[in-house]
This record gives structure tokens, C-alpha cells and sequence, in this order.
């Protein structure tokens, strides 16, 4: 009787692809049901999504958050049927910005930031998104800008929480076999490349 050995690292990379994957359609759900859930402001969402945002550039790297935030703005707005509307508009401009600088404070701080950090700086960048497109394209008056303080508090606010939540997840994956060269040396992907998974 014969057994075939399996290469252990093709097989973390399997697994390493799976939760991607799963990132990617968990970030789609919470964002449609965020989506569907009332508001007490326009556009003022806690942005749930970005927990697997920030999870996945300190599992994968950045190639990987721009893959779970742009898979999450698109497929999450044709399953809502908003692709190309205004709600759209600010929800790609809002997630851009967040993911630039989500991923660029990631690649410049490396270590000397962390996951609640990081989603700090992409909330905020997720408010001052929405706001630059809702004032060119929408509201075009300058009073808009009075409610950027607001904007600014919510999303500090919802950043570190949802930034607690990343770094809780992060702790609970890092015990399973698919990210065990994380878990003996503790280090994440290299800040200056891409994830190798996606």
C-alpha cells in the first residue's frame, strides 16, 4: 500500500488561498447587509468590510487587501444593483483611499504599526473620500465640509474598533495550520511585495 506525500507548502498555499477567498465573500456580505441596514446619517456605515481588509494585508500583504476592498466594492454593488450610481461613486472613491492608505502605512511603518493603527488611517480615508466626491459630484456646495468633524469622529471611532476586531481575528487565524510560518516567526508579509496567493 502506497501513500502520496503532500508538499506541506503547497498545501499552506491552498489553504492560504481558501481564506482569501473567504475573506473576499464574508467582506461582501457584511457590506450588503451594512448596506441594507438603516443609516442615521447618509453615508455614515461602520464599515464592517474593512475588518477582512486590514486581516488580509497582515496575512497576505497589500496585493490582497486591494483584492478583498475592490472585490467588495464591485461584486457587493451588482448584487445590490448599484453599479455606476452615486451611492457607487462614493462607496469606490471612500474604499480607494482607505486601501491606499491603509497599504501604504502598512509598506512605510512596517511593525511600528498595527492593525488598529491601520484601520484608523483607512476609515479616515474612507470619510475623506466620500466627502471630496460628494462635494464634486453631488452636493457642489461648500457647506458640505461642515460635517468632515463629524466624519472624522465616527470614523476614528469605527476605525478602532473595527481595528480591535482585525487584530482579534488576526490572533485566532494565526493558530490555524494555513498560516503557521506566521505564527513561529511572527512576521508578516514583506511590506514591499504583494501577496503571493492572490
Amino acid at each position: 500500500m502506497t501513500s502520496s506525500a503532500v508538499d506541506p507548502v503547497q498545501l499552506e498555499q491552498v489553504r492560504q488561498r481558501v481564506f482569501l477567498a473567504l475573506f473576499i465573500a464574508l467582506a461582501v456580505t457584511l457590506n450588503a447587509v451594512e448596506y441594507l441596514l438603516p443609516s442615521p446619517l447618509p453615508w455614515f456605515r461602520f464599515g464592517l468590510a474593512n475588518i477582512l481588509t486590514v486581516t488580509a494585508l497582515y496575512l497576505y500583504g497589500s496585493r490582497a487587501a486591494w483584492t478583498v476592498a475592490l472585490s467588495r466594492i464591485l461584486i457587493g454593488s451588482l448584487l445590490l444593483g448599484t453599479l455606476f450610481s452615486p451611492g457607487f461613486l462614493l462607496s469606490l472613491s471612500g474604499g480607494l483611499l482607505a486601501t491606499l492608505l491603509m497599504t501604504s502605512s502598512f509598506q512605510l511603518l512596517g511593525s511600528r504599526i498595527g492593525p488598529v493603527g491601520v484601520s484608523v488611517l483607512g476609515a479616515l480615508g474612507h470619510a475623506g473620500g466620500q466627502l471630496l466626491i460628494a462635494w464634486l459630484l453631488i452636493v457642489q456646495h461648500p457647506s458640505i465640509w461642515l460635517m468632515l468633524p463629524f466624519f472624522l469622529l465616527f470614523s476614528l471611532i469605527s476605525g478602532m474598533i473595527n481595528g480591535l476586531a482585525a487584530d482579534m481575528l488576526l490572533d485566532f487565524l494565526l493558530k490555524h495550520e494555513a498560516f503557521a510560518r506566521h505564527k513561529t516567526t511572527r512576521e508578516f508579509p514583506s511590506q514591499t511585495s504583494g501577496s503571493d496567493v492572490t
